[in-house]
């Protein structure tokens, strides 16, 4: 496995003690982005999934300085650092992540090479939105499961990890996404007790 996986549950056990800890913890930038959000979930995972960002990259790379968003080709994020780490391995010049969220998780990965993560509450389904995005082998999986929603999800998740991974944004052809991008390798974990699913992709040949 060429990546980290980080992962937090519970969001709705966060207190408000917590959360306002949380935001004063953030840099400037990251914290008026928290505070755009009117709703508490969107505070929640702004704020949260940043924190989690930078465990993985202490945790992981020994990078304790806050970290900055730069915006590469396609509108996909890239991390901005100046620590020593990254001064003195050449490999950590590369470092790359990838974040996701809902209501029930959220989910960062962090790699040397390109990453892409998606997590998404099991129960997004309808049978209209099904015939868009997957193709006639795929909506037969899920039509013909007797819970349709966790197909549904764990194909949505690896549609949008890829997705994520090459930085294209959707991609015109849904449909056959997993099939044009033979070369990427998918990870999928079902945990339905939490009420969620997540997926990561990453390059067979990283």
């Amino acid at each position: 496995m060429s990546y980290r996986l980080f992962v937090k549950e519970n969001l709705d056990t966060i207190t408000d003690e917590e959360l306002g800890l949380a935001l004063a913890s953030l840099p400037e930038w990251r914290r008026e982005k928290a505070l755009l959000f009117k709703h508490r979930q969107g505070r929640i995972e702004c704020a949260f999934s940043y924190l989690l960002l930078c465990q993985a990259l202490r945790e992981t790379y020994g990078i304790t300085e806050q970290p900055s968003f730069l915006i590469g080709e396609h509108g996909k994020p890239e991390l901005s650092l100046n620590s020593k780490p990254l001064a003195l391995n050449p490999k950590l010049s590369t470092l790359n992540f990838n974040i996701s969220h809902c209501k029930q998780a959220l989910a960062v990965a962090v790699s040397t090479s390109p990453v892409g993560i998606d997590v998404e509450s099991v129960g997004r389904y309808s049978e209209s939105l099904a015939r868009h995005v997957l193709n006639d082998s795929e909506f037969a999986e899920v039509s013909q499961s007797p819970n349709p929603q966790i197909p549904f999800t764990r194909l949505w998740t690896q549609k949008e990890a890829v997705v994520k991974l090459t930085g294209r944004g959707i991609d015109d052809d849904l449909p056959n996404l997993l099939l044009k991008y033979n070369n990427v390798f998918l990870h999928t974990e079902e945990h339905l007790a939490q009420g969620y699913i997540l997926s990561v992709a990453t390059y067979k040949n990283s």
